[in-house]
């Protein structure tokens, strides 16, 4: 199984869906890679994982990985359409109360922008 990846820039929130498996081995040093490399570019991603069909442990290991290496970075990785695996999978390990998950992908996206507005105005009050 093999993991593909799509990249959309919304503004300058970078969405990738992917699509396949996110296991231990190539497919989680590709992602590792592409993240990484989006993190240069915008440090706000949403991970759509509607089309993922399986994760293993060291999937998990990527996306905990990813989440703090965007945080280490100032940025923020958010989560989307969960797919019923993936969904089980961050239940059951308890890593939904790590992530904002959102039920799509303009939602994710719009939530970073929700978020600088808000930042954006408490800043101005304590002025």
């Amino acid at each position: 199984m093999s993991l593909d990846a799509r990249t959309v820039m919304r503004d300058d929130v970078a969405v990738v869906y992917l699509s396949g498996a996110i296991l231990f081995g190539e497919e989680s040093a590709s992602l590792r890679s592409l993240v990484r490399d989006l993190l240069n570019q915008s440090n706000q991603i949403v991970l759509d994982l509607k089309e993922v069909s399986y994760i293993d442990s060291g999937g998990l290991g990527t996306l905990v990985a990813l989440y703090a290496s965007a945080r280490k970075v100032g940025g923020e990785i958010k989560l989307s359409r969960l797919g019923p695996r993936a969904n089980e999978v961050l239940q059951i390990t308890k890593l939904m109360t790590i992530f904002d998950v959102y039920d799509d992908a303009d939602a994710a996206a719009a939530s970073f922008n929700r978020l600088a507005l808000k930042q954006r105005s408490a800043a101005g009050t304590a002025s």
